[in-house]
C-alpha cells in the first residue's frame, strides 16, 4: 500500500519527469526501488498521468479548442476539411491507434516483465543515444513546422509513441526523436508530442481508475494526492521545457539518461538492487 508521503513524493517525480524526455514511468519505478518502496505499479503510474495530462489540457486549451472545433465542423462541412486544425485532429486520432492496439495486446507484459530494472536501464541508455542522434541529424537544419504534418508522419509519430509502453523509453523522448528525424523543429516535435499523448493517456488512466483501491493497487486517497501534485508540477514543467528547447539542445537530457541507465545496471549487476526490487508479486 502506498502511504500518503510516498504518494506525494511520487506525484512530484511524475510531474517533474512526464514532459521531459527522461521517462516518468522509469523514474517512478527506479526511485521506488532505490528508496526501498514497493513498485507503485502501472495502475498508479497511469492514473497520476491524468494529473499531468490535465496540465496539458489547460496549457494548450486554445490549441485544443481550435482543433476540436475544426475537426467537428469538418464532419459536416466540406469547406472545413482543408482546415489545418481539422487535419491535426485526424492526425492525433491516427497517431493514437498504434499505442492503443499494442497497449491492449501486451497489457500483462507491460505491467510485469517490462518493469525489470535491467530493461529499464538499457532503454534509458539506448533511447538516450537515439535522441542524441536525432537532435544532431541534418534534417533538423531544415526544420518543419507542425503544419507540415501528414498521415505518414502521424503514423510514424504514433509508432514512436507506442514504444513508451516500455518504461525507460519516454513518451515525449520517443515522439520528439521521431519528429526530429522527420525534419521537424524541436518546438514543433514537442508540441505535437504533447497533443498526441492526450487521447492515449486519458484512455489509459481512465481504464486504470477501475483498479485503484483493489488488491495491490494503491488506495484512492494517496493516488488523488499524487495526481494533484503531478498536475501542479507538470504545468510548470511544460512551460519551462518549451521555453528551454527553443534555444537549447537535448544534450543535458541525453547525458542524464545515459548516466542513470549505467547506474541502474551497475547496481543490479553488483547485487545492490534486485532486477525486480520492490515489484509486486
Amino acid at each position: 500500500m502506498i502511504e500518503w508521503f510516498h504518494a506525494a513524493v511520487l506525484g512530484l517525480v511524475q510531474g517533474l519527469t512526464e514532459f521531459l524526455p527522461v521517462s516518468s514511468s522509469a523514474h517512478l519505478r527506479v526511485f521506488s526501488a532505490l528508496v526501498g518502496w514497493d513498485d507503485p505499479g502501472a495502475a498508479f503510474t497511469a492514473v497520476t498521468q491524468l494529473g499531468t495530462e490535465s496540465a496539458v489540457l489547460i496549457y494548450f486549451r486554445k490549441d485544443i479548442g481550435a482543433i476540436v472545433k475544426a475537426w467537428t465542423l469538418s464532419l459536416f462541412r466540406a469547406e472545413w476539411r482543408r482546415d489545418q486544425n481539422a487535419k491535426l485532429g485526424w492526425y492525433v486520432i491516427l497517431g493514437t491507434l498504434p499505442i492503443g492496439i499494442l497497449g491492449k495486446l501486451f497489457q500483462d507484459t507491460i505491467e510485469t516483465t517490462l518493469r525489470d530494472l535491467r530493461l529499464i536501464g538499457t532503454t534509458l541508455i539506448v533511447f538516450g543515444v537515439i535522441l542524441a542522434i536525432a537532435d544532431r541529424s541534418r534534417a533538423v537544419r531544415n526544420a518543419r513546422g507542425i503544419e507540415s504534418l501528414n498521415f505518414r508522419h502521424a503514423l510514424i509519430y504514433g509508432g514512436a509513441q507506442s514504444l513508451a509502453l516500455i518504461p525507460g523509453v519516454s513518451r515525449s523522448g520517443g515522439t520528439i526523436s521521431a519528429g526530429l528525424f522527420l525534419g521537424y523543429s524541436r518546438e514543433a516535435a514537442a508540441r505535437y508530442s504533447f497533443l498526441l499523448a492526450i487521447p492515449a493517456v486519458l484512455a489509459s488512466g481512465g481504464l486504470e481508475l477501475l483498479k485503484i483501491g483493489e488488491g495491490p493497487a494503491p488506495a484512492w486517497g494517496p493516488t488523488i494526492l499524487a495526481t494533484l501534485i503531478a498536475f501542479a508540477v507538470g504545468y510548470a514543467a511544460i512551460a519551462w521545457f518549451l521555453k528551454y528547447i527553443s534555444h537549447n539542445s537535448f544534450t543535458p537530457f541525453v547525458i542524464y539518461r545515459i548516466l542513470l541507465g549505467i547506474t541502474i545496471i551497475a547496481l543490479v549487476t553488483t547485487g545492490v538492487l534486485a532486477p525486480d526490487a520492490g515489484a509486486a508479486h
